[in-house]
């Protein structure tokens, strides 16, 4: 039995302390013990991009990493992005491009816009390059792409 490791972490701008397990992976951090749902699991070996969030600003695969390794970072979830009734803009061009069927890659997809946008990614190409790693098993890609442009060009 492990023993449990203190550790501070800003979640979408706010601060929790919690008692974890060493071996305990960030995405299950998020989903089991803090009750964040958009992060999803798709794969568990760091492929599919569907866990992706932000780490100090940066896109990271969650479950790729500890959650002690977060201890003292920043972390953003879909769940920072947007709510039901004010869109971000990143939502918005998903939805009027329709960039999503099932949806569950979508919150993978979304970081990695706003990744894009931090780059200053801005061609077709570029973006198509980018999204290597992020999965979806039922676009062609399309209308994600597209979705991404609109979202790049937004100011």
């Amino acid at each position: 039995m492990s023993d449990k490791i203190p550790i501070v972490i800003n979640i979408n701008n706010k601060d929790v302390t919690l008692n974890i397990e060493s071996r305990l992976l960030l995405v299950d951090l998020l989903r089991n013990n803090l009750e964040l749902k958009g992060t999803h699991i798709g794969c568990d070996t760091s492929q599919c991009g569907s866990c992706m969030v932000m780490i100090d600003g940066k896109c990271i695969k969650s479950c790729s990493v500890l959650a002690v390794q977060c201890n003292k970072k920043s972390i953003k979830t879909i769940e920072s992005i947007g709510k039901e009734n004010n869109l971000s803009n990143v939502q918005k061009a998903f939805n009027e491009n329709h960039g999503l069927q099932c949806g569950f890659c979508t919150p993978g997809f979304i970081m990695t816009a706003i990744e894009c946008k931090k780059n200053n990614i801005s061609t077709e190409e570029e973006v198509r390059e980018f999204l290597d790693g992020n999965f979806c098993r039922c676009t062609g890609y399309q209308n994600i792409v597209k979705s991404i442009i609109s979202f790049l060009k937004m100011s």
